[in-house]
């Protein structure tokens, strides 16, 4: 994986990757959806935060653009937003003509009314609205692609998703018949999405493309996290405090995702990271330096406690107790932080081994839970029900609860063996912090939809066309 989602290395066709696509998809600061078939979305409908159709998409300079959605001939899946009528009941008694002029004037004025209501929910709601101005800063410098091969997946594949319990939206009577719900109409209202990011760039960049509209509405409007894969020490602080300033600005919270971990990878194709423990210390301190005080959802080093076995046991003390001192430096910098640590995912290893290497990177006290699926493929019920029984096995406070990265989960995993950018795979559920399934915090865009694991593009790039091929599914 990479600050800027790429592939990451290659291993065991029955082992580490197997089916799992690279792990970011876009630069240091970067920030996106359709239902697969049994999958429904998740999440409460009323964080859909567009109106009358449209969201905005961020300009460079903290602004919007409108977003033009996507029609059922387009990307066969209903619209994502839509805006409800509202209609009062008939009155089928004769009137006089006196009486029916009064009750006309009635109507009128609440026709008005309803009207002056949409109009204020229009102007305040939206994506990419920016109701608080971005801080003033430079752009966030982009750091060039790093390689992400996926992690292994299970050599079966896996089972169809099992019906979760998932919120309603609340209705508000008189209302039209609502129109079918889809995974795009659910996009949060909380989470931040950091105005850059590759998939933005090619938007802006793209504006005649006939794929443009479809990546728009599909992808680029979705919140995802902002990679910092780069071991920057002289700079890291100030571009974390880019992201989070920002997001506090917006009144939304940002997912962040540090990974410079020392032997990142295991020498793989995604190998880097900081030079030593010592170093990657002080690097992890300027990294929580930046988070500011509000609340921040951390991704803390994908990959880094599942894929352990490459490391003997000297070396797995070291890693584990470095991922310790960063949960509880993260916390201590910013309490509101929670802090999330690598889990893998339902086709690598079994809960209970997962759980002892957690336990041994003091997962239950310095971490809020745990994160699975980051770039990889597995439906969303098979991680619900593992992340489910990792917390079981791991124990530790209640409060433990886990995230799954949704981003491109939505027709499930490939054949064991395929990892790179495999086709027939699909967006899965959008980013929400409300997925109505007990000790699941979040479903999030950790790995953003498009960016290559090397195949179908460059590794980290961002490719329309396989952009494409997810938002379709």
């Amino acid at each position: 994986m990479s600050g800027i989602p790429g592939q990451r290395r290659r291993g065991r066709a029955e082992g580490r990757h197997g089916a799992h696509g690279s792990k970011r998809g876009s630069g240091t600061d970067s920030s996106g959806t359709s239902s697969p078939a049994g999958e429904e979305p998740a999440g409460d409908l009323t964080e859909v935060s567009g109106a009358s159709g449209e969201s905005g998409v961020p300009d460079a300079s903290g602004g919007t653009e409108p977003l033009v959605t996507v029609g059922r001939a387009e990307s066969r899946r209903a619209s994502r937003r839509g805006v409800r009528g509202s209609h009062g009941s008939r009155d089928e008694k004769r009137v006089n003509s006196s009486a029916l002029r009064g009750a006309m004037a009635v109507v009128a004025s609440a026709v008005v009314a309803v009207g002056g209501v949409t109009g204020v929910v229009s102007a305040t709601s939206g994506e990419g609205e920016r109701s608080t101005a971005i801080p003033d800063v430079t752009r966030t410098p982009v750091v060039p692609p790093l390689p992400a091969v996926p992690s292994p997946s299970a050599t079966t594949p896996s089972p169809s998703p099992s019906a979760s319990a998932t919120k309603k939206a609340e209705k508000k009577p008189p209302k039209k018949a609502e129109p079918p719900r889809s995974q795009s109409s659910a996009v949060s209202g909380s989470l931040y999405l950091h105005p850059e990011s590759q998939v933005l760039d090619w938007v802006r960049s793209n504006r005649g493309d006939p794929r443009q509209q479809l990546i728009q509405s599909r992808i680029a409007a979705q919140p995802a996290a902002v990679w910092f894969a780069e071991y920057n020490p002289g700079t890291i602080t100030s571009r974390v405090r880019a992201v989070t300033s920002g997001a506090a600005a917006a009144g939304r919270v940002p997912v962040v995702v540090p990974y410079a971990i020392p032997e990142r990878d295991c020498g793989g194709a995604s190998q880097g990271g900081a030079p030593s423990f010592g170093a990657y210390d002080s690097w992890i301190a300027k990294f929580a330096a930046g988070l500011g005080k509000g609340d921040v959802i951390v991704i803390l080093e994908p990959d880094s406690i599942a894929q352990t076995d490459c490391l003997d046991d000297g070396q797995r003390a070291n890693r584990f107790g470095a991922l310790s001192r960063a949960g509880k430096a993260i916390k201590a910098a910013n309490p509101n932080a929670r802090v999330y640590f690598d889990a893998g995912h339902s086709g690598w290893h079994a809960p209970s081994k997962m759980a002892g290497f957690l336990r041994q990177a003091d997962a239950a006290t310095s971490s809020d839970g745990i994160f699975t699926n980051v770039s990889n493929f597995h439906r969303t019920a098979d991680e619900v029900a593992y992340a489910r029984r990792v917390l079981s096995a791991l124990g530790g406070p209640s409060s433990l609860g886990a995230v799954i990265d949704t981003s491109r989960n939505g027709n499930g995993a490939p054949a064991a063996g395929q990892w790179c950018d495999p086709s027939g795979r699909a967006l899965g559920r959008p980013p929400t912090t409300k997925t109505g399934e007990s000790r699941i915090d979040a479903y999030l865009w950790v790995k953003l939809p498009g960016e290559s694991d090397g195949c179908k593009g460059a590794a980290g790039s961002f490719t329309p066309d396989y952009a494409v091929e997810l938002a379709r599914g």
